[in-house]
């Protein structure tokens, strides 16, 4: 089938060599296979941005890059295609680096590659140490503005923060274990998917306050470093509830959540309320089956269109604009579900 897309376009999009995108291309060998899949994603990148692309407007190559689970790399995905094509006459065009596990270094490589090959601008879920400050850092030193999505890097030159309060997610969060525990003891199992993420942090540290305010009479047993990936955080809920035998219920701020569940399960602990983040597709299951009694969810359309607008504002194509607004707090429970999410309702047994 012939070719669509120009090889220059092809190679601007992937980040590599026009040299490189032909010898893909035409099969000629020599190039490393993570090259090869990363000319494939450039191309069904630029078919679901086809039309968006005929549109007259100046463009923009932004690039996306997320430490996340799929889970919600794919919601900030669904977002994004949802809210660009409302940006008119302006077109970006994305160019997306998503990993679950990505250690500094590779992600500091990636920063690195896109300083040398160019960009109208970053959207960066990035851990918060001195490596990756240095790298936003050396980003908007060579014009490339960087905008952190959902969890900040506030001692870095980054332009905005578009996300939700974070603290006020746990102050949230612990509101609605006091209403549902009232005055029982015991301990809640606090899990974080790692330290290093602020976002994360911020969410723990409102939690613990107002626990502590609202519920003194409850402890907190923390777990964290599992990722959001199942396997390492069973290990790490496992080994807690092993060591305290009250633990009754879940805050879980990092994801993991299946594999939470499943652990209580395995020891037979019952687990009386579960709070977490996100309405992804499990966590909308989950919701639906009773498993899940709340879900902390915030509109990642908003924070999308916030931060487009942020890097529209560097590149003077709009007049500065207001800071981004936090995005506010939604608690979703089984009878106010969004009709997307209701469609994924399991089939009954």
């Amino acid at each position: 089938m012939p070719q669509p897309f120009l090889v220059k376009d092809i190679a601007l999009q992937s980040g590599t060599s026009v040299a490189t995108v032909d010898r893909v291309l035409n099969q000629r060998g020599g190039v490393r296979q993570h090259t090869v899949r990363r000319v494939q994603q450039a191309i069904r990148e630029l078919e679901q941005q086809r039309d968006q692309i005929g549109l007259s407007g100046r463009k923009y190559i932004v690039d996306v890059v997320m430490c996340t689970p799929l889970r919600f790399s794919q919601l900030v995905q669904q977002a994004i295609e949802a809210v660009v094509p409302s940006l008119q006459p302006a077109v970006f065009r994305m160019r997306y680096h998503l990993a679950e596990e990505y250690s500094v270094e590779t992600l500091l490589a990636a920063l690195h590659k896109i300083a040398l090959n160019g960009s109208a601008g970053v959207l960066l879920k990035a851990p918060d140490v001195p490596a990756v400050v240095a790298a936003i850092d050396g980003l908007v030193a060579r014009g490339i503005p960087v905008v952190t999505l959902v969890t900040d890097v506030p001692q870095s030159a980054r332009c905005a923060y578009v996300g939700v309060d974070n603290r006020a997610a746990g102050r949230t969060a612990a509101y609605l274990f006091q209403q549902w525990l009232g005055r029982r003891r015991g301990r809640i199992l606090l899990s974080l998917s790692s330290s290093r993420f602020r976002g994360e942090e911020e969410r723990e540290i409102g939690f613990r306050q107002a626990i502590r305010e609202f519920c003194p009479q409850l402890q907190v047993a923390e777990v964290s470093g599992g990722m959001g990936l199942h396997d390492l955080t069973a290990r790490l809920v496992q080994a807690q509830l092993r060591q305290y035998e009250d633990i009754h219920s879940v805050y879980s701020i990092g994801g993991g959540n299946s594999a939470i569940l499943d652990v209580f399960a395995r020891r037979k602990r019952r687990c009386d309320l579960f709070v977490a983040h996100d309405l992804d597709e499990e966590n909308s299951a989950l919701l639906q089956g009773g498993a899940l009694h709340a879900v902390l969810h915030h509109d990642l359309r908003h924070d999308v269109r916030q931060a487009c607008l942020q890097l529209l504002v560097q590149h003077g194509a709009v007049r500065p604009v207001a800071a981004a607004q936090a995005s506010p707090v939604q608690i979703v429970t089984p009878f106010n579900l969004p009709v997307e999410w209701a469609a994924h309702r399991p089939a009954s047994p």
